[in-house]
């Protein structure tokens, strides 16, 4: 996990972002749009992921936002050729300690309930599933509601 180093992304940097999110998620990408409004979003960090040693750039990204008391992770996304890494449970810790440092009490996520790799990362950084929305991906893929005390 050493070899990562995670920072905050600007506005500028929204196209790089949704380059990032449509490699990361392909067919369940939301979209250019969507991505970018997420940097505009009330309360919404961005935060990229990529190897220390290179400047070569991101290789995921991390959306959570401040709800005040609570924090939500929106989305997380790691590059294939990254995956199996460390690099999402580093985003995942990053986004995790912002939101304690900011006061969070609890934080929240919707994680494709058919996503072994990510229920797993999930849950080995204490998450417990607390509910589900069935249907909740324009795919009709159900999610997991899971949620962490911070």
């Amino acid at each position: 996990m050493s070899d990562w180093r995670v920072w905050t992304a600007q506005v500028d940097d929204a196209d790089t972002l949704v380059a990032l999110e449509a490699l990361a998620f392909g067919g369940r990408s939301w979209g250019g749009d969507s991505v970018k409004a997420s940097f505009v979003a009330s309360g919404v960090t961005v935060l990229f992921g990529g190897l220390a040693k290179d400047s070569a750039g991101p290789l995921g990204f991390v959306l959570w936002r401040d709800l005040g008391e609570q924090a939500e992770i929106l989305t997380i996304g790691v590059v294939p050729d990254a995956r199996r890494s460390g690099l999402g449970e580093a985003l995942l810790e990053a986004a995790v300690q912002a939101a304690r440092n900011g006061g969070a009490e609890k934080m929240f996520l919707e994680v494709d309930a058919a996503n072994a790799a990510a229920l797993g990362l999930y849950m080995q950084a204490g998450f417990k599933t607390i509910g589900a929305r069935k249907k909740y991906y324009r795919d009709g893929g159900d999610a997991a509601v899971m949620a962490l005390d911070l």
